[in-house]
C-alpha cells in the first residue's frame, strides 16, 4: 500500500512540475508542445499536453518504420546482394553482361556490426572489393559488355514526396536505392594549399570521380576568414565549391550524397575488378525499375527479375543488427530502404506507396486510427509527415507488448551510452533510465520512449516540440528535465 501511495503522490506531483519547467524557459514557452506518458504496468495516462493535435516527428517517424520492419520481416531476416552475368565465364575467362544487383541491403559500409560507439572505420568500400575477390575467384579475366548497377529491387524514387532540394547535397539526403555503398556518401576533403592564392587541396573517400568537381576555394593568409560553400544543381553531375580556407587550417570536411547510387556502385566494382587484373570493356551503366512498369506503385507486382549466372554473392546480417544501427545513429537512408524492404516482401514490390500501404495495415493492428497520423517517408525527413502524441504512445505501448520486445528496447538509444543520446543524460537521475528516439529538424525536437523510474516499474513518453524560436539546446534541456521528472 505505501508504495501505491508513493506512485499516486509522484503522480500528482508531475504535470505541475512539467508545466514548471517548460513555462520556466521563454524559447519553451513560446513553442507548441504536444505530451503523453503513459504508465505500462496500469494503463495510466499520468501527463496529456495537447495528445490529439498534429505535431512535424522529424526522426521520431523512424520508430514507426523500425517497428513495421521488425514486426514485419522479423529479427533474422537478411538482405542479399549478387553478381550475375548473362553468360558463366568461357574458357578465356570472359564473362558477358556482369551485373552488380541491390538486395536493399543497408550495410555495404565499414559500419561496425552489431552496433558500436563511434565512427565507422576502415575501408568504405570493403563490401565492394569481397564481391570482386569472388568474381576473380570464379575464373573472371575479362568482363564484355560492362558493368551494369542494377537496383530493379526497389522502385527508382530516390526522393520521398516532401524532402528539400537542398537536402539532397549532404550524407542526410541521400538518394533512396537498393543498392546503397557506403550509405550513398562520400566524404569531401579540403585543405589549405602552400601558400596565399593557390586553390584548396581536395581529397576523395572513397577515392572514385563520381562528380565533376569545380573547386574554386583559394588559400588566404593566416588568420583570415573560413569560408566553404557547395552546391549542386538537381539532376547534374556536378559539384560547386568556392570560399576561402587560411594558411595553417587543419581543413574542412564533411560527407555529400551520390545522386545515383547504383551507378556509383558499378564504378566502384569496375574499379575493384581493374585493380585485380580484370579488363573491362563497355564502362558502367545503371538499371533502374520505373513507375510505368508497375500496375500500381502501390500494390505491384513488380517485373520478375532477370535470370543470370552467380559469379558472387553477399549475405548482410540479421535484420535487427541494421534497425539498431538506423534508430540509435538516426541513419535516413537506412529507414527509407527498412520501409521498402517490407513493401518488396509483402506487396511484391519495394516502392514507397506499397511501404506506407504496409505501415497503414500495421498501425491498424496496433489501434492506431488513421485520421491521428499522416507518414509519407520512411525517416522523417518530409516535414510533410503528422503524428499525435496519442498515436506515439499507442505505438509504444503496442510494441511493449509484443514477443519482439527485448529487440525492440535494444534498437534504442540509451540516454548518457550511446546512438543520439550519448551526450544526453549522462549525470543524474535519468542516466541509463532513458530509451529513447531522438528527431531534430529546423524548429522541431522530438523525444520519444521509455522511461525507468527508480520507484519502479515503466513509463511510455511521447515529447514532440514544434515551432519554436530560440536555440535548439534550450528545448533539449527542458526535455531532458521533464525524462528526469519522470524518472525521480
Amino acid at each position: 500500500m505505501a508504495l501505491a501511495f508513493a506512485l499516486s503522490a509522484s503522480a500528482q506531483q508531475l504535470p505541475a512540475r512539467i508545466h514548471a519547467a517548460i513555462d520556466g524557459s521563454p524559447v519553451a514557452r513560446g513553442a507548441f508542445w504536444g505530451i503523453r506518458i503513459v504508465d505500462l504496468d496500469t494503463g495510466a495516462v499520468l501527463f496529456d499536453l495537447n495528445p490529439d493535435r498534429f505535431f512535424v516527428p522529424a526522426s521520431n517517424a523512424k520508430l514507426f518504420t523500425t517497428a513495421l520492419a521488425l514486426a514485419r520481416l522479423g529479427p533474422g531476416y537478411r538482405y542479399e546482394t549478387l553478381v550475375l552475368a548473362e553468360t558463366r565465364p568461357d574458357a578465356s575467362g570472359t564473362a558477358r553482361g556482369v551485373r552488380l544487383v541491390g538486395g536493399g541491403d543497408p550495410n555495404l559500409s565499414p559500419r561496425a556490426i552489431p552496433y558500436r560507439t563511434g565512427a565507422a572505420e576502415g575501408n568504405p568500400l570493403q563490401a565492394i572489393e569481397e564481391l570482386a575477390d569472388q568474381v576473380v575467384a570464379r575464373g573472371v579475366r575479362r568482363v564484355e559488355g560492362g558493368i551494369t548497377g542494377d537496383d530493379t529491387a526497389y522502385l527508382w524514387e530516390p526522393y520521398p514526396e516532401g524532402w528539400a532540394a537542398e537536402d539532397t547535397i549532404w550524407e542526410y539526403g541521400a538518394a533512396v536505392s537498393a543498392l546503397a555503398v557506403n550509405d550513398n556518401a562520400f566524404t569531401l576533403r579540403l585543405r589549405p594549399g602552400e601558400r596565399p592564392g593557390q586553390l584548396a587541396r581536395l581529397t576523395l573517400s572513397p577515392p572514385l570521380e563520381y562528380y565533376e568537381i569545380d573547386n574554386r576555394v583559394r588559400t588566404v593568409a593566416r588568420g583570415g576568414e573560413r569560408r566553404i560553400r557547395i552546391d549542386r544543381e538537381p539532376g547534374f553531375r556536378q559539384l560547386r565549391l568556392w570560399g576561402t580556407l587560411p594558411a595553417g587550417d587543419k581543413g574542412y570536411g564533411t560527407l555529400l550524397a551520390i545522386d545515383e547510387p547504383a551507378r556509383y556502385a558499378a564504378l566502384a566494382l569496375k574499379d575493384a575488378l581493374e585493380r585485380r587484373g580484370v579488363a573491362v570493356s563497355g564502362g558502367v551503366q545503371v538499371r533502374h525499375m520505373f513507375s510505368n512498369q508497375v500496375p500500381d506503385p502501390a500494390l505491384g507486382p513488380a517485373p520478375v527479375p532477370q535470370p543470370g549466372t552467380e559469379l558472387a554473392r553477399r549475405v548482410s546480417a540479421p535484420l535487427v543488427e541494421d534497425l539498431r544501427i538506423t534508430a540509435k545513429v538516426s541513419q535516413n537512408l537506412h529507414a527509407e530502404m527498412n520501409l521498402r524492404a517490407v513493401a518488396r516482401i509483402r506487396r511484391g514490390i519495394g516502392s514507397r506507396q506499397a511501404g506506407i500501404e504496409e505501415m497503414r495495415l500495421f498501425l491498424d493492428e496496433a489501434g492506431i486510427g488513421r485520421t491521428s497520423y499522416n507518414l509519407v517517408d520512411g525517416s522523417g525527413l518530409a516535414r510533410l509527415n503528422l503524428v499525435t502524441p496519442a498515436a506515439m504512445s499507442r505505438l509504444l505501448t503496442y510494441m511493449w507488448k509484443l514477443p519482439v520486445r527485448e529487440h525492440w528496447l535494444s534498437l534504442l538509444p540509451v540516454g548518457g551510452e550511446d546512438g543520439t543520446l550519448a551526450h544526453r543524460f549522462q549525470q543524474g537521475s535519468a542516466a541509463g533510465r532513458i530509451r529513447a528516439k531522438t528527431g531534430t529538424l529546423t524548429g522541431v525536437s522530438a523525444l520519444s520512449g521509455y522511461a525507468e523510474p527508480r520507484r519502479g516499474g515503466h513509463l511510455a513518453f511521447a515529447i514532440l516540440v514544434n515551432n519554436y524560436n530560440g536555440a535548439a539546446g534550450e528545448i533539449r534541456s527542458v526535455m531532458d528535465r521533464i525524462c528526469s521528472l519522470m524518472v525521480e
